[in-house]
């Protein structure tokens, strides 16, 4: 199996949510999907065509936000609670309506829109793939196209040093970036928009967050190789990746704090805002047992009363420029940066942490549906009863990946094995 957390039995503790707690707002979450989901097999103006149902981030009636184009890391956390039969049609359409559009452009881009090309956005490609064949068994045949599409991913776009993916810039390490060549949409390529991690010169940076999925994406394809007996092309593959953890220890890796940062290629320095960022290589599998117990001591740098802010502190650059907010950032948490430190606590063995944590977030959404009758895109996990800190965009309800996480992390620790 993937690395997708061992099941266990949990112990039930005082401060655990019951699944009766949970009922209402899993009926509701259930209920939401058809709000999200759309079908554009067909180019219309801007939008995409694609040949397969989707989903999109949020809809609320009314709202000057109307998602109807599907997006790249979105479509990933909105599958999380979904991966089961009763949903492998639109899990398995939603994975191969990515594999379609790079065959058609090249890119996967921001979201199905033409105008929305320049730029992609966290690369979870090969997470997605193997999830999927083992979540449905998928055929050889199956896996060997999908594969196939995310090596050119990785080589063409992500290892790419020359328009249009001026992406591979420091020491085997790639960036995120925009063809425009503009600080600010090459953050939006982040998903982190707006976010003070980069100061607002994200083009300087080589990001921990990015490099650890491209680590993953060294073993997943190794993996495959593996998987069909062809030895010598997996070692080439874990080659790179052992060579990009190197790196990426020797540059972003803080001893004294025990947590990676980004890394400022164009002044040769790590940057200074401690992000949730730092545990993507956890998630990822790249850390040894000695660094992962480190690491696992400073999540409660960012650990707070509804669950883990997405920057450790209130940064000086909170405001990176008067009138910009960065809702990436404390006092904020998002629903897949929840998933992915849960997920690597789990891969570790750390399970008391991690079921701390995520009964923290389960109840901070579970707290605000049942006062307010919604979800979130993202909450104040320091102040859980006020609303979360405003960014660039209208705060959305709703919500595609919050519904999902929560949906996932209800199976994962609530209900019963």
């Amino acid at each position: 199996m993937l690395d997708r957390a061992k099941k266990y039995i949990p112990f039930r503790k005082s401060n655990d949510l019951s699944t009766e707690d949970v009922a209402t707002a899993r009926v509701y979450i259930a209920n939401y999907w058809q709000k999200l989901e759309r079908f554009h097999p067909k180019d219309d103006e801007s939008l995409v065509g694609l040949p397969n149902k989707y989903l999109v981030p949020a809809h609320e009636e009314g709202h000057e936000f109307d998602f109807n184009e599907m997006y790249y890391w979105d479509s990933y956390f909105m599958v999380q609670g979904q991966m089961d039969a009763d949903h492998k049609d639109l899990v398995v359409g939603i994975l191969e309506n990515l594999l379609t559009m790079f065959k058609r452009f090249k890119v996967i881009p921001n979201a199905s829109r033409t105008y929305l090309m320049g730029r992609s956005q966290p690369p979870f490609l090969t997470s997605f793939i193997w999830d999927v064949y083992d979540a449905y068994d998928m055929s050889e045949k199956w896996l060997k196209e999908a594969i196939g599409v995310a090596e050119a991913e990785y080589k063409t776009v992500w290892m790419g040093s020359a328009k249009p993916n001026a992406r591979l810039v420091y020491q085997g390490l790639s960036r995120y970036y925009d063809i425009n060549y503009l600080n600010d949409l090459a953050e939006a390529e982040s998903g982190w928009d707006m976010t003070p991690r980069f100061g607002r010169k994200a083009l300087n940076f080589v990001p921990v967050d990015l490099n650890a999925l491209l680590y993953k994406y060294e073993m997943d394809i190794a993996r495959y190789y593996r998987l069909i007996k062809d030895t010598r092309t997996a070692v080439t593959w874990e080659v790179a990746a052992e060579h990009r953890a190197e790196t990426m220890n020797k540059l972003m890796w803080s001893e004294l704090k025990s947590v990676y940062y980004d890394y400022n290629f164009s002044k040769e320095r790590r940057g200074t805002v401690g992000s949730l960022a730092s545990f993507y290589p956890l998630w990822a599998g790249m850390v040894d047992q000695k660094r992962a117990a480190q690491m696992v001591k400073s999540v409660r740098r960012f650990e707070n009363r509804g669950g883990l802010a997405t920057t450790d502190t209130q940064t000086l650059n909170q405001f990176v420029l008067i009138g910009t907010p960065t809702q990436w950032a404390y006092p904020n948490g998002w629903a897949p940066l929840q998933f992915l430190v849960i997920r690597g606590l789990l891969k570790y063995g750390y399970q008391d942490d991690a079921r701390r944590i995520a009964m923290k977030w389960l109840r901070t959404n579970l707290n605000w549906f049942n006062e307010h009758g919604v979800f979130l895109e993202k909450y104040n996990v320091v102040s859980p009863d006020k609303p979360p800190a405003k960014g660039l965009y209208p705060s959305q309800t709703g919500f595609g990946w919050t519904n999902s996480i929560f949906e996932y992390l209800c199976k994962e620790f609530i209900d019963e094995r």
